[in-house]
């Protein structure tokens, strides 16, 4: 785990929210807690990741929003792929008390579970905990940031927005089945090792 505390130097840097509205004034209180960091607003820097997890719901825009992000003077904490990360998704996906709900910004990969809920097989008892990371190793790492803290979302300033129409939501989507179904060969051979 690597924790970055201001007053540190660092580059502001674009990020990107999909949503069915354009966002200009995030509200970090709006959304479920028992998500992978806890309740907070969900960002990435990669605009391709944030394409291909656009909603698409017939006769309906999907909008990318575009943000700058100023990091200066929040309390940052950088998870990696790791025992510590597995635990606090497992603890926030658990609805137990978020361990880190006092920084700003959160920065970490992704769980990448979408396909199977390895978080529900570890509290059905059908794997234990180590399994269930290893089965989280696998596959493609992206990076996801949540703003947790108002002083983080007052850092961060409204840029522009990408519209993108329902056929084009539902390409990107397609590239995200694509690789959903390379996890789930790799998953079941993981899962053949138990």
């Amino acid at each position: 785990m690597h924790i970055l505390c201001y007053p540190r130097i660092m580059d502001k840097f674009v990020v990107y929210h999909s949503s069915f509205s354009i966002i200009e004034k995030p509200d970090i209180f709006h959304g479920r807690t028992n998500t992978d960091f806890g309740q907070g607003f969900y960002v990435s820097r990669n605009k391709d990741f944030s394409l291909r997890w656009a909603k698409a719901r017939k006769n309906e825009v999907s909008y990318i929003n575009v943000y700058e992000l100023d990091p200066n003077e929040l309390n940052i904490l950088n998870l990696q792929r790791d025992e510590n990360w597995f635990s606090y998704i497992f603890d926030n996906r658990s609805r137990v008390n978020d361990l880190y709900k006092d920084y700003d910004l959160i920065i970490g990969p992704i769980a990448n579970d979408t396909i199977y809920d390895t978080f529900g097989i570890i509290t059905s008892g059908i794997l234990s905990k180590q399994e269930a990371m290893k089965l989280l190793m696998i596959g493609p790492s992206y990076e996801q940031i949540v703003l947790k803290s108002q002083k983080a979302a007052d850092h961060l300033e409204f840029r522009s927005y990408i519209t993108l129409s329902y056929e084009e939501a539902i390409s990107y989507r397609d590239l995200v089945l694509k690789e959903q179904e390379a996890y789930q060969k790799q998953f079941t051979e993981v899962m053949k090792a138990f």
